[in-house]
């Protein structure tokens, strides 16, 4: 079992004890049935919201693919739309507020930036590529470094004898 998955019934334990202790703080401070109604309301609106970032989602990736261009920011883009569309629609005020704020559009892409970094950290560099577009690097030039060691360090790209640093600069 991977070392992460084995806290997830831990964390889905510790979620749904928050959400309990959310409602009956709400509960006490505007009513049981306000709260109550406040429930229902975020989960029918998640369940309309999911039929429509779903689509969303799909149109995007079909125009993508349809203009030849890579897929992953809409894809990204997509899923987070539905994680918040479906944490609205789980019954319980925390998830349906950390729902709605990632349907907002500056949390949203701030978390689109988050899934996509975690996504090219986990696939190659070629399937990233593929996902998200070609990258482009920003060089500038520095003192030259010395040469490296066969078994100790992988080879530096050399310009003319000196080393280029670079860093991936976000389109």
């Amino acid at each position: 079992m991977r070392r992460g998955l084995r806290f997830v019934p831990l964390a889905m334990l510790a979620a749904l004890v928050l959400e309990l202790a959310v409602f009956v703080l709400v509960g006490r401070a505007v009513g049981f049935g306000v709260a109550l109604l406040l429930v229902l309301a975020a989960s029918l609106l998640g369940m309309v919201l999911l039929r429509r970032e779903g689509m969303r989602a799909w149109r995007g990736f079909r125009t993508a693919a349809q203009a030849g261009q890579p897929p992953g920011r809409q894809v990204t883009d997509g899923l987070v739309g539905l994680l918040g569309a479906l944490l609205l629609a789980v019954p319980g005020l925390v998830s349906g507020l950390v729902g709605l704020l990632l349907l907002v559009p500056p949390v949203r892409a701030v978390a689109r930036v988050g899934v996509q970094r975690a996504t090219e950290r986990r696939v190659s560099s070629m399937v990233a590529g593929d996902l998200f577009g070609p990258r482009r690097v920003r060089v500038r030039r520095g003192a030259p470094r010395p040469a490296p060691q066969p078994e100790t360090e992988p080879p530096v790209v050399v310009d003319g004898g000196r080393a280029i640093e670079g860093e991936i600069v976000e389109r």
